[in-house]
């Protein structure tokens, strides 16, 4: 198999597992998971040249947000994977350790601190949150669940 089609798989593997364990944190906590619809609401925006939101709940709607949303969430997992690649090439897919891609994801928490948190209405790193401390915990547990399902992934691969 090809390390492209490896690193596009580790991502997709990655992500799943990331939606499988907010599957269940949803229902052991009743607490609601990411709202992916929202993110594609926030991304359908930027078309219009609008990059900043004050409160997503009060943007309005846009047309085929939640596959909008779904469909960045999972090419955004294989950018991950793709990132993999770049930065430790082919051979660690067929040596994968689990702190590639721990360190890759907990590295690009940036992304949702200073990106998409404010974007979105929620301020750098959540701090306009109901509990910003949680909310910044929950993003380095999901990132890390991520990571761990990449490596996951990646070891079910080795064995193709």
């Amino acid at each position: 198999m090809k390390p492209c089609l490896k690193a596009v798989l580790v991502g997709v593997g990655g992500t799943v597992v990331l939606d499988m364990w907010a599957a269940v944190m949803g229902r052991i906590t009743g607490k609601p998971v990411t709202n992916w619809p929202m993110f594609g609401r926030w991304l359908g925006h930027m078309t219009q040249g609008q990059f900043v939101q004050p409160d997503m709940r009060k943007a309005s709607p846009v047309r085929a947000e939640a596959a909008i949303g779904w469909s960045a969430h999972y090419s955004i997992g294989i950018g991950y994977g793709l990132g993999v690649l770049a930065w430790r090439g082919p051979t660690w897919f067929s040596r994968p350790t689990l702190g590639t891609p721990l360190k890759l994801v907990w590295m690009l928490l940036v992304a949702p601190y200073f990106i998409m948190m404010p974007g979105m209405g929620l301020g750098v790193a959540g701090s306009k949150t109901p509990q910003p401390m949680t909310t910044r915990i929950k993003s380095v547990i999901g990132h890390s669940v991520f990571g761990l399902g990449m490596y996951a992934t990646a070891l079910i691969l080795r064995r193709k």
